[in-house]
């Protein structure tokens, strides 16, 4: 968090010194981007601070994963993709920086071009680049991903990647993209992070189908072993490419990353005690309490890691379909989320190691929460309808209802009660009924997993003592899936996942035409041109100070809508890990990362060979 307030307090001086020397057109190619500012580290950089470029290399990390997989395709919507291609095997054009809210270093392209407007970028890509069969990488490969995700690909990279008007190629190692001019920042960047895919090797149609055939890519590792629903082992490449880039020094350590696939939490967790998996995150307060006073802990074999994270802690919330019938009524929304009982399910549930989620960016401040609107915002308002945002979010003051954490939520009941009267529902014979269609307000709550069931029949109790029925339905990983992906619920428990440079994604999430794609993260079905107005000046921001009062605007706008109910996030990130496995000094803004530890054994190993 530190560096993000560090990296805005300087970011003026920056543009301002950037403003007084850019020309108009091209400046010389690069070797980073960065979306505001100036990028961190230079030219010259060996390596990232946050790695240990002297890692050894060896021994293998065991991962486990809940749910199962059909397919090692991760970048269509069709099958149940497998953990780790897209990060293991595909790469990018350029690597992101994790000690910044988004900057891109050189990777597959060595250096970037970027007009002044962002309107155009060329790559120049590395000369070396090649995929794991030995084949070059040229720039036909990154026409034919470009072309294949815009056309076949997952809803994001559709909605991205139409927006780019013109894609030629100079070269075998040199391409432009021209875009259409629409203003969107962010675009350079979002295509500098297309993953690439090698042309010799698939066609659209190829590319579209679910397969368990070991897909090739530039990557550190390779696939392989592939036991369907059960597991997956990724294998290092050790002729890779990449593995002398500045990007990559002291990353990618392991010899093989092995994904083991569970139905279960609990007997995930009782694995890992029996050190059949090497590290796990946790994110169950109660877990964490109490359930790892165990000996491997006691004597140290097994460790209990807190990383400090500078990221927004995201949103996870139980979310409304608002495309049901149910759930169109805001006051219905609004009632319900009343009702929730917060403080008494994180104390007797969470021993009160939960914080309330109280933003669409909590944790950082991106957050509207405690910050009125500024100048900027009023603007981005003006002809909004008068009421639409409510005047405590506007000013900052807003909170998420508050209960005395005693199981007796009676204030915050007689509120959701004439809110529901409002909406046309009166109690009879014990229910909530509506007095035109006569139907109890009954809903389901989809899960993938029984994990949240206690928090859910705490809610399932609430909600009765109002006269309001709700289904809990637990479903296998694949049905859950497909459900999600087709908005076949109510209700469903949901997590977005935020940055501290908020772009594109954004339209995946909460778009009026995301929510009428199938397979797109507008699971609540947001429908709001003032959401998509939000998102455009969003994109469109030139400098810092009017990106964060653009995000801002957009999460009052999404707070106002009452589109969840924001359940809650951890202050840190935790992970517990059996001790062979070793950390980098220090972490970064991101938080831990995997990628840049290593096995403690394979140093004790090359010392005892002398290597």
């Amino acid at each position: 968090m530190k560096e993000f307030v560090t990296f805005f307090a300087t970011l003026a001086v920056a543009c301002a010194v950037l403003a007084g020397s850019a020309v108009p057109g091209h400046s010389e190619p690069r070797h980073a981007i960065a979306m505001h500012g100036e990028p961190k580290y230079p030219a010259d950089m060996t390596h990232f601070p946050y790695v240990n470029p002297n890692a050894p290399k060896g021994g293998r990390l065991t991962l486990g994963q809940l749910g199962s997989y059909d397919s090692l395709n991760p970048l269509i919507v069709k099958g149940s993709a497998a953990t780790g291609v897209r990060n293991y095997v595909y790469e990018s054009l350029l690597a992101r920086g994790l000690d910044e809210p988004f900057t891109l270093y050189g990777l597959i392209a060595e250096k970037v071009d970027m007009s002044d407007d962002r309107n155009t970028i060329t790559f120049y890509l590395n000369p070396k680049a090649k995929f794991s069969d030995g084949d070059p990488l040229n720039a036909d490969d990154v026409l034919f991903s470009y072309e294949t995700l815009r056309d076949k690909g997952r809803p994001n990279h559709r909605t991205y990647y139409k927006k780019i008007s013109k894609a030629e190629r100079i070269d075998d190692h040199t391409l432009r993209f021209v875009l259409d001019g629409s203003g969107d920042r962010e675009m350079p960047l979002i295509i500098g992070l297309m993953p690439i895919l090698p042309s010799h090797l698939l066609t659209a149609e190829t590319f579209a189908r679910t397969t368990l055939k070991p897909v090739v890519g530039s990557g550190p590792f390779s696939i392989d072993k592939v036991d369907p629903g059960r597991s997956l082992t990724y294998k290092r490449n050790p002729d890779w490419w990449g593995r002398d880039l500045s990007v990559n020094r002291g990353r990618y350590n392991f010899d093989e990353i092995r994904y083991d696939y569970y139905r279960e939490a609990a007997v995930l967790f009782e694995a890992f005690k029996a050190g059949q998996i090497d590290a796990r995150s946790e994110s169950n307060p109660a877990y964490w309490a109490e359930r790892y006073n165990i000996a491997a802990v006691k004597d140290g074999r097994i460790i209990k890691g807190e990383f400090e994270i500078g990221l927004p802690a995201g949103m996870n919330a139980l979310v409304f379909n608002t495309r049901r019938e149910i759930f169109k009524d805001k006051r219905v929304r609004k009632a319900l989320i009343q009702i929730f009982d917060f403080e008494w399910i994180n104390r007797n549930l969470f021993t009160e190691l939960y914080q309330r989620t109280q933003s669409y960016f909590a944790r950082s401040a991106l957050a509207s929460t405690g910050v009125p609107t500024d100048e900027r915002e009023k603007k981005l308002f003006a002809d909004l309808d008068p009421g639409k945002i409510p005047s405590s979010i506007l000013d900052g003051s807003y909170r998420m209802p508050v209960s005395p954490g005693s199981g007796q939520n009676r204030d915050n009941w007689r509120s959701a009660l004439k809110l529901l009267r409002e909406a046309g529902y009166e109690l009879k014979n014990r229910q909530l009924t509506h007095k035109t269609t006569g139907k109890q307000l009954k809903f389901e709550v989809l899960a993938a997993t029984p994990d949240l069931n206690r928090l859910l029949l705490s809610f399932k109790k609430d909600l009765a003592r109002l006269g309001i029925a709700i289904t809990i339905r637990v479903v296998d990983s694949s049905q859950y899936q497909l459900r999600r992906k087709s908005y076949d619920f109510d209700m469903i428990q949901f997590v977005w996942r935020a940055s501290l440079s908020p772009g594109n994604e954004q339209l995946f999430r909460w778009s009026s035409e995301a929510g009428k794609v199938d397979g797109s993260y507008n699971v609540a079905g947001v429908d709001d041109p003032a959401v998509d107005r939000m998102i455009k000046a969003m994109l469109e921001a030139k400098d810092s100070e009017a990106f964060v009062s653009a995000v801002h605007a957009l999460d009052r706008v999404l707070l106002a809508g009452d589109y969840v109910i924001p359940l809650f996030h951890l202050p840190k990130q935790w992970m517990a890990y059996w001790s062979h496995l070793k950390a980098p000094e220090r972490t970064a803004l991101f938080g831990y990362e995997l990628t840049s530890w290593w096995h403690g054994k394979a140093h004790a190993e090359a010392q005892t060979s002398g290597k």
